[in-house]
Order: structure tokens, then C-alpha cells, then sequence
């Protein structure tokens, strides 16, 4: 049984999470730490220092401030954290970095299998398609309270591609103060918001009279936290260090 604390318990991502581990055999909620307090059934703190509840493996899904907080507590209980929340500052990420050192530190820009799952494609054959002359064009679609643009999906993508090349990719996000034709090094990437969509990212691959098009919809977003509980039971009994999704995908 893997003991679970959620930072952002009551948040929407933490209580999808309380959901898929009700559900879950293999895993329970042993406490919460959320800044808005609730009748939890289980042991619920404001402020993660607080807690005194043990447990396997921390989870955050909250906000991009709390993390620091988080990763400190995690390094001072020697307990694995798995972190979903995106955004995180330099300094952050130094943080993480740093205690990756002494504890497993589990983070990936998106949850999703499917995505992951995609970027372990594009890894394998974005060099053969764009050595084969194809321009490569990312779109991702978002609802219309979306903060940030272009999504770290989007840029996760990219970055796949990119890292299966030798970096050799710019990333162009706007082509409207340029008269110019397109270069062959750049990946484009647009970004579309509106309504209530969840996620939506395309990977085109255009080539001389065909298009190749990879697409992934997140319908829901229980599919970020079903991944965030399957990486908690993953790094639980894992050596120090970094840990994303691709690491669950090749357990998988």
C-alpha cells in the first residue's frame, strides 16, 4: 500500500486524485495540506511544515509558490515527491535539482501516458521525417482561462524533436512581423484558446504533397492526475534522482 500526501488536496486536480485513489487498491490518501480547509476523511493541514502524518510518497498538484515549501519538507522527511504543478521559477527548479540528490524527485511537464506516449515516437521518427524533408508545425488549443502560451506540452513536444536532432530546431511562436519564407531549422508552434477544452496539442509533419498528423486530446482532466498516481506508486521505492514519464513508460 502506498501512503499518499496530497499538497493541493482540495484544489480540482487534488480532488480528482482523492477520487482515482478511492478507487485504487494499491493506494491511499494518509494526508492532505491545502489552504482551504475541509471535512476531509482524512487528516487535513494548511501548511505542509504541519504535518506530522507519515507517508510513502508525496504529491503536488498545487501552485507554482508552494512548491519550494514542498520540496524542503520532502527532503527533510526523506520522502519521494512526485511534482505536477507547472510554471515553476528558476530558482525552483534548482530546488528540485538539488534534492534530487538526496531523495527521488519524480516531474514531468504533462501526466498523460498518451502524450508521453507521443513523445516517444517523435524521439524515434522526427530525424527520419524532417531529414526527409518535412517542416514540422505544433498547435495546441486550451480554454479560454489558460494563463500561459504557448502550454509546457506544447514546448515538451518540441523539445522531444528537438533533443532527437542535436538541438538543431528554433521555435518560432509568430510569424505576423515577418515577410520571410520558412526556414527548414524551425518547429512552429501556435496556440489557440477558448470555450472549456481541456488540452488539444497536433504534431504536423508537411511534406512535399503530404501531411502527417499527430494528435492527443485530453477529454478530462483526470487523465494528468490517473498519471500523477500511477508516477507516486512508481518512484515509491526508487533510488535519488531525477524521474519523469518516460521512465514509467519504459516499465510499462
Amino acid at each position: 500500500m502506498t501512503g499518499i500526501i496530497l499538497n493541493g488536496c482540495n484544489g480540482h486536480m487534488g480532488r480528482v486524485i482523492c477520487d482515482i485513489v478511492s478507487k485504487d487498491k494499491e493506494c491511499e490518501i494518509a494526508a492532505g495540506i491545502d489552504v482551504v480547509e475541509s471535512n476531509a476523511v482524512f487528516p487535513t493541514f494548511t501548511n505542509i511544515n504541519d504535518c506530522n502524518v507519515s507517508g510513502d510518497v508525496i504529491i503536488d498538484f498545487s501552485t507554482a509558490a508552494a512548491v519550494a515549501d514542498v520540496v524542503r519538507y520532502a527532503v527533510l522527511k526523506k520522502l519521494p515527491v512526485v511534482i505536477c504543478t507547472t510554471g515553476l521559477s528558476e530558482d525552483t527548479l534548482a530546488l528540485i535539482r538539488k534534492a534530487s540528490e538526496t531523495i527521488p524527485v519524480f516531474r514531468s511537464a504533462n501526466m498523460s501516458i498518451g502524450i508521453n506516449l507521443i513523445c516517444s515516437i517523435l524521439k524515434k521518427y522526427a530525424p527520419v521525417l524532417s531529414e526527409s524533408g518535412f517542416d514540422i508545425e505544433i498547435l495546441e488549443m486550451h480554454h479560454n482561462l489558460k494563463l500561459d502560451a504557448p502550454s509546457g506540452t506544447a514546448l515538451l513536444l518540441a523539445d522531444s524533436i528537438n533533443e532527437s536532432m542535436d538541438d538543431k530546431f528554433r521555435y518560432v511562436y509568430d510569424r505576423s512581423q515577418r515577410r520571410e519564407k520558412r526556414d527548414e531549422n524551425e518547429i512552429g508552434i501556435s496556440a489557440l484558446r477558448g470555450g472549456t477544452v481541456v488540452g488539444e496539442h497536433s504534431v504536423f509533419f508537411a511534406g512535399r504533397n503530404e501531411v502527417i498528423e499527430l494528435k492527443h486530446s485530453a477529454h478530462s482532466k483526470e487523465v494528468f492526475a490517473v498519471g500523477a498516481v500511477r508516477a507516486a506508486k512508481f518512484i515509491k521505492n526508487k533510488p535519488c534522482g531525477m524521474y519523469d514519464m518516460q521512465d514509467v513508460m519504459n516499465e510499462i
